[in-house]
Formats: C-alpha cells, sequence, structure tokens
C-alpha cells in the first residue's frame, strides 16, 4: 500500500489554560523510553490535562483505563510550575512527521513558548558507559540550558522524524529547542533509559524527581507499553523512521 500523503492528515491542538515557557516531550518512539519518562513526570509532578492534540485522517489509537477513554496526544501543566508535558502515545509514522511538528509549533509560536526539550532513545548498540543522556540542541538552548552542566553533547548521526522537524524549526526561528537521547534496548519500555532521560531533565529543569519508584511504575505500564511497542513493531516499513548511527 502507497504511504499517505502528508496533505491528507492534520493536527488540531486544543488547549485550555495558559501556556508554560517550557514545553518537555516524549513520544511513541524507540523503547518508548522518552514516553515512559514523561509519563512518570507527569504522575510525580501531579500534572493535570489543559489540552490535547487530535489526528484527522490518520489512523490512531485511543486509550482508556478503567474503561474511561483519554486522548492519545495530550498537554499537562499546573498552575504553580511553569512546565509543559506533551505527551503523545500515538505513533506518528515519517510521512506525518512535518505536519504534526508544525501544528505543535504553530501552537508554541502563538502562545509565546521559549524553549521545547525532547526525551527520546536511540536504537544503537552500546556497552554500560553508554548509559546516560546526550544532547542535539540549538545555539540558544545550549547556552541557556546546557552549558552549566555535565551532558554531552551527542557526537554524529541524524535525526529524522518529529525530532528533526521540531529541531529545524528550533535552528531558524527564536524557538529554543533541545533533543535529549539515550541509548535504547529492544525490550519496552525500556526503563533504564528512561531513568536515564529523568536524571538529565530533572538536573536541567531543577525539578528534584524521587526517581526510585521507577521501576515499580514501569511494572504496572509494562503490560500496556508492550502492547504499545507490538504496534510500532507492526508499522509499515516504509512509516517507521531510518536506523541511524549515533556516535
Amino acid at each position: 500500500m502507497a504511504a499517505q500523503g502528508t496533505e491528507d492528515v492534520r493536527f488540531d491542538v486544543t488547549h485550555e489554560d495558559e501556556v508554560s515557557d517550557v514545553v518537555v516531550a516524549g513520544f511513541s518512539q524507540f523503547g518508548l523510553a522518552g514516553l515512559t519518562a514523561v509519563d512518570y513526570l507527569v504522575e510525580q509532578l501531579e500534572l493535570e490535562q489543559t489540552g490535547h492534540i487530535v489526528a484527522q485522517d490518520l489512523p490512531s489509537i485511543t486509550p482508556f483505563n478503567d474503561g474511561v477513554p483519554r486522548h492519545s496526544t495530550r498537554l499537562l501543566s499546573r498552575d504553580d510550575l511553569n512546565l509543559t508535558v506533551l505527551m503523545s502515545e500515538l505513533f506518528v509514522p515519517v510521512w506525518a512527521a512535518k505536519p504534526f511538528a508544525r501544528s505543535v509549533l504553530d501552537w508554541t509560536e502563538t502562545n509565546a513558548v521559549e524553549e521545547v526539550a525532547v526525551l527520546s532513545g536511540v536504537p544503537v548498540p552500546h556497552g554500560p558507559e553508554d548509559h546516560r543522556s546526550f544532547y542535539v540542541a540549538t545555539e540558544d538552548y545550549r547556552r541557556r540550558r546546557l552549558d552549566e552542566t555535565e551532558i554531552p553533547p551527542m557526537g554524529n548521526g541524524f535525526l529524522d522524524g518529529v525530532n528533526a522537524a521540531l529541531v529545524e524549526r528550533g535552528m531558524t526561528s527564536s524557538l529554543a529547542v533541545g533533543v535529549y537521547v539515550t541509548p535504547v534496548h529492544a525490550q519496552a519500555p525500556d526503563v533504564q533509559a528512561a531513568l536515564q532521560l529523568l536524571d538529565a531533565v530533572s538536573a536541567v529543569y531543577d525539578l528534584n524527581l524521587d526517581t526510585g519508584p521507577l521501576e515499580e511504575f514501569a511494572e504496572r505500564v509494562a503490560r500496556y507499553y508492550t502492547e504499545l511497542a507490538q504496534r510500532l513493531e507492526s508499522v509499515p516499513e516504509h512509516d517507521a523512521p531510518d536506523d541511524r548511527m549515533y556516535m
């Protein structure tokens, strides 16, 4: 079956409250590390849904818990915290990455969002010494958030999909964009990778997270995320990002 054209898909963003300056995002990607990390972030910070994104003309999923459905892509925040989490359980195929990112970026521009941080895993061979987070970030994001940290840059490689589209916009606009990446294993969720991403975002944004219960949290959501991972594995090859070598 031929890939669907980008002109056939639209993403509509709905947000109810004032948007914070900072957005931290996790998507349904490799190892589900970023998604697991932001899911835990939402629970630990006791964030509440303040908006959602709906995909038009794109095969979707509708998650539910205890019989109550929810949007697959949600915006969550709270009044006393200058941070909004963008959490997407919907797999966005490569051909839909740009319209998805464009909708998110139009929303950030309309609401004067200053920076976006993305938590993501990369499927590369790695040893124990590589169990850490790296960054790929625009110059303004590096100056603002990373110059005083010990998080190293990713040596070289390629971003693609939604991550690439977000960074590309950040390179040509005032929006500061940083992607935190960590190597992931095949199993999902990769809890150790999620921990690395949480350690990084906690240090950068001074969140003082308690990551101790993450193992228990991961066990509770493992079945759900395993099913989600199986959905990702069934994605047609032309819809999935290319395997990239990062160094």
